[in-house]
């Protein structure tokens, strides 16, 4: 099963599947994301994949975030070292440009950033490099499973 498959059958059981949106074009940047779906890019919820004992971890941000390595070492207690593509299929189960916090393998930890909260809405991906789903911060926090943190930079004013 492929990963939009598998993002679609995860999000059918919560009755979100309908809302999944596919697009003839790319959207595997948050460039290309934000043409797609005729949005600002802060409003694309990029998701970040690192090195974590035991499995992955997955920051899922806004699209004009970057991580910032002292909060993410002070909050994780380890260096952010992202995974190489290859490793986002075998760790996470998407591939870079349609990973998202849903249907992820086991062993992968889901955070998510406080620059998400400045949107009522904002749009991850399904899965694929053509997909993304407009969802409510807090049916982001309730289908993601993820937990708050704020380990990203360039998004608050005068950062």
């Amino acid at each position: 099963m492929s990963s939009i498959e598998r993002v679609r059958a995860f999000l059918k059981e919560k009755g979100f599947d309908q809302k999944i949106q596919e697009f003839d074009v790319s959207s595997a940047t948050v460039e290309l994301a934000a043409q797609a779906l005729g949005v600002e890019g802060a409003r694309i919820a990029k998701s970040l994949t690192f090195h974590m004992e035991g499995g992955a971890l997955m920051v899922v941000a806004a699209g004009d975030a970057k991580i910032d390595n002292a909060r993410f070492k002070a909050t994780f207690h380890m260096k952010a070292k992202m995974l190489s593509p290859d490793e986002a299929v075998a760790l996470v189960g998407h591939a870079v440009g349609g990973v998202c916090p849903f249907a992820v393998n086991e062993g992968v930890r889901i955070c998510l950033d406080e620059s998400l909260k400045r949107f009522s809405t904002v749009f991850p991906a399904c899965g694929s490099a053509n997909s993304a789903i407009e969802l409510t911060i807090p049916e982001l926090e309730a289908l993601s499973g993820g937990e708050w943190v704020d380990v990203c930079k360039a998004w608050r004013e005068g950062e």
